[in-house]
């Protein structure tokens, strides 16, 4: 397949999310065009214009869901929660009745559920739908506003980086972009961040999470996109090492103090007491539960990376990928298929282009996420927790018993399961001689 055939798979695979895109998300589609398929600005216009996907006016989120913003402009936030969550169950059960049909405004009922989510989420913060009212305004009559509130006069949002710049490698090769390019915004660089030790950043942006390739499960289906705000990853999985510290720090977690609810019985197996084997201080710790990982990851004043921000940072950048580096996989690239046998220390392998080292194989890596078989046919669109709000599952992590997500496949693992899409799953409480972890933390400026 030639490398403008690939584009246009990933343009097709867009458009099933939606046919109509706004001009930030053109301009990120002609960037990825550019500087991973090698195609001219023209050319990628063209392939989109080919192919119907169009730059359309802003979405009005309230006539989505089906109210208009005076119905809301006088109420609490709760109250409005309250609005917006009625709407969208009301419509959204409405669409899972109606089946396979084409609508009248021509999606699909799957597409018209994605933009469902999409109101939801961004109508029940407040943030965002003052950046939704200001767009919105921005292309009606001035006169209008004075239908609004004061309250709700949208204020102007602060300037941030184009959503559309998803890479690391986008903004490393901006230079090569032609002229036709010039129109935009300016982004953060990584200089820009104070990036902690040992951690990479991946800047704010939108991608393809997913798979519909012959490999992938219905649990990677349907491929979609899905806008995450900036945050650091650690370059590699925790080590033997790292976390002897915290167990020195933090007793209660040790081998022979830990709570049997948080462990299976297999908890720091090949530890005799409190030290890890001879010679493995930097191998992946393993045989830790997710109770475990996420004590871990609080006491580090970090997190376990949610699935998206998980497979956004394992594609490096990447678009409709199988691996971190492209479609195909041998040993020099990842410790997978037991060719070795055994775990390997940590850095063994090249990174990919986003910095980040033993993404997939070696160990499996617990996620934030509780696992739901589905989740992606409901999915949010932007920064996407299954199982709960994100500050719900860190204030509430020991009490929850759900299944969670695990990422990346291991040293055991076939070639199938080091891709960048599947995804696993273990009780909290499992413990096994092939699973770690890494950390994440919320990046700003």
């Amino acid at each position: 397949m030639s490398r403008r055939d690939e584009f246009i798979t990933v343009i097709n695979t867009f458009k099933t999310v939606s046919p109509t895109i706004t001009d930030e998300q053109r301009i990120g589609l002609l960037r990825q065009a550019v500087q991973n398929y090698g195609l001219s600005t023209e050319e990628a216009s063209e392939v989109l214009n080919a192919l119907g996907l169009i730059v359309g006016e802003a979405v009005n989120y309230f006539e989505v869901l089906g109210f208009s913003i005076e119905e809301i402009q006088n109420l609490d936030e709760d109250a409005i929660t309250n609005v917006v969550e009625t709407a969208h169950k009301n419509s959204y059960s409405a669409s899972l009745r109606a089946g396979a049909r084409l609508r009248p405004d021509g999606k699909t009922e799957e597409q018209w559920r994605a933009l469902l989510n999409q109101a939801r989420d961004t109508l029940k913060d407040a943030q965002k739908r003052q950046e939704h009212l200001t767009t919105l305004l921005s292309q009606e009559d001035p006169h209008e506003r004075e239908f609004l509130a004061p309250e709700f006069i949208p204020i102007e949002p602060p300037e941030t980086a184009s959503e559309s710049i998803s890479s690391v490698n986008e903004l490393q090769n901006s230079e090569s972009l032609s002229s036709a390019m010039s129109e935009i915004p300016s982004a953060p660089t990584i200089s820009s961040f104070d990036v902690p030790a040992e951690m990479v950043v991946i800047l704010a942006g939108e991608f393809l999470m997913g798979s519909s390739d012959a490999d992938a499960n219905d649990s990677e289906k349907p491929v979609h996109p899905v806008y995450l705000d900036a945050f650091y990853m650690d370059k590699y999985p925790v080590t033997n090492e790292q976390y002897k510290v915290f167990l020195d720090a933090c007793p209660q977690w040790q081998k022979d103090s830990i709570l049997i609810d948080y462990h299976n019985g297999n908890y720091l197996r090949t530890w005799h007491r409190n030290n890890y084997p001879k010679g493995a201080a930097n191998h992946p710790v393993v045989n830790v539960s997710w109770y475990a990982a996420m004590a871990y990851a609080q006491w580090a004043e970090k997190r376990l990376p949610t699935e998206a921000e998980w497979e956004k940072a394992a594609r490096g950048g990447l678009i409709g990928k199988k691996y971190p580096w492209g479609d195909q996989i041998d040993t020099t690239k990842a410790n997978y298929g037991e060719h070795i046998g055994q775990i390997t220390s940590i850095g063994e392998y090249p990174p990919n282009d986003y910095g980040v080292y033993d993404i997939v194989g070696n160990v499996w890596e617990w996620c934030l996420d509780e696992h739901i078989l589905d989740f992606y046919a409901a999915s949010p669109r932007r920064n996407p927790v299954a199982g709960g709000e994100l500050t719900y599952v860190l204030n509430n992590f020991t009490s929850l018993k759900t299944y969670r997500v695990l990422r990346g496949g291991s040293w055991m693992s076939i070639p199938r399961y080091v891709r960048v899409a599947p995804r696993f799953r273990f009780t909290p409480s499992h413990s096994i001689n092939n699973v770690g972890f890494r950390c994440v933390r919320s990046a700003s400026l």
